[in-house]
């Protein structure tokens, strides 16, 4: 694991601000005063709370972790084929025609998780690139940008921390 960095004062409060007012998080969910901390990636950086990997930041996205459990049982799903799950965890976009359902409703832009159809292991984040009525429909093109996937340089980081 790089090394870890701790945010003090106002760079981990905005830190905790943007996450709780982007993700609708209850105040108290990481206790009254979290350790937050920071690890440079290639591109990004992961933000550990706590010393649980919670989220990926690049640029100014924030994508949770696979491992924020408590954030990806909120996002919308799309469950996929068992053939496009190694191309999704190579880092491809996910493809309509490896869509077999979407559980939940979300517009074109929001974050979802790729979930496998034989195990529903979460195996993905992605941003949407059109809404769950319109992927439904799609035969074919892109339905979700891959963000972040089992076997990412952040996934390989946070293998030792939980």
């Amino acid at each position: 694991m790089p090394t870890r960095v701790p945010l003090r004062g106002k760079d981990a409060k905005a830190i905790l601000t943007d996450l709780k007012s982007k993700f609708q998080l209850d105040e108290g969910i990481f206790g009254s005063k979290p350790l937050v901390e920071k690890t440079q990636l290639r591109n990004g950086e992961l933000i550990l709370i706590n010393g649980k990997p919670v989220l990926l930041k690049r640029q100014s996205q924030l994508i949770p972790t696979l491992k924020f459990d408590y954030l990806v049982g909120k996002l919308a799903r799309l469950v996929v084929d068992m053939g496009a799950v190694p191309h999704i965890c190579n880092g491809a976009d996910v493809m309509a025609r490896g869509v077999r359902s979407i559980e939940g409703e979300f517009m074109k832009g929001a974050l979802v998780a790729i979930v496998d159809e034989t195990h529903r292991k979460q195996i993905a984040i992605a941003e949407a690139l059109a809404d769950s009525a319109s992927i439904r429909e799609m035969k074919s093109g892109k339905a979700a940008s891959n963000l972040h996937f089992v076997g990412d340089e952040a996934w390989d980081a946070m293998k030792s921390n939980g």
